[in-house]
């Protein structure tokens, strides 16, 4: 039981598009593919030290103090608005038909896992997400919690490179029209930086 409701929740979660989706299906739209499933494994190991952390009780220090809690995303909200500028700077350079070479991917995969690493809301969420899909007779806790964090990430992999791979097929659609691609991806900055005043007022 604790199984099945863990699984439909986590889908839910993590279809629902955030940050990391956002920043995956803009590299899919603008540059393919490879660079859509950059962003996807980038997204994907970003949660890693926030399942960590919760799973050890360390996200318990994030939610207590005040003073982390507010420099950490600080930093998020800088990182959010970085991404936006760049994402501005390059909308003209959309080049169709050619591979990104390895260092830009290296490069996307990067900034998607700065996005997830740079947000304190994940830390948060987990601590109060994974100790509710763990039954109370559970001999050890710790090692439930490390196995829903494994489902949780494989679940996060499969759906941000479906939302990549879908973003690709758009770019596929109007490889014709780079307007339109270029008009999108300035969409995308107006979404960052609607992302960072929202995680900037966000409280504890």
């Amino acid at each position: 039981m604790f199984v099945t409701e863990f699984l439909i929740t986590s889908f839910i979660v993590v279809l629902m598009p955030g940050t990391g989706v956002m920043f995956t299906m803009s590299a899919g739209l603008s540059q393919g593919a490879r660079a859509a499933l950059s962003a996807a494994v980038g997204c994907t190991f970003g949660i890693v030290p926030h399942l960590v952390a919760s799973v050890f009780g360390l996200a318990a220090i994030l939610h207590t103090s005040a003073v982390a809690f507010q420099v950490f995303k600080l930093l998020g909200v800088l990182y959010l608005a970085y991404l936006a500028w760049t994402l501005w700077r390059e909308s003209g350079a959309i080049s169709f038909g050619s591979r990104p070479p390895r260092a830009r991917l290296r490069a996307i995969a990067l900034r998607a896992f700065l996005i997830n690493i740079l947000n304190p809301k994940l830390s948060i969420f987990f601590l109060a997400f994974l100790p509710q899909f763990v039954p109370a007779e559970t001999a050890s806790p710790v090692t439930q919690m490390l196995a829903l964090s494994g489902v949780f990430m494989g679940m996060t992999l499969a759906v941000f490179c479906a939302y990549g791979l879908l973003a690709n097929q758009v770019r596929d659609y109007v490889s014709r029209s780079p307007r339109i691609i270029q008009g999108t991806q300035r969409v995308f900055v107006g979404v960052f930086l609607a992302l960072g005043v929202k995680l900037a007022a966000m409280e504890r």
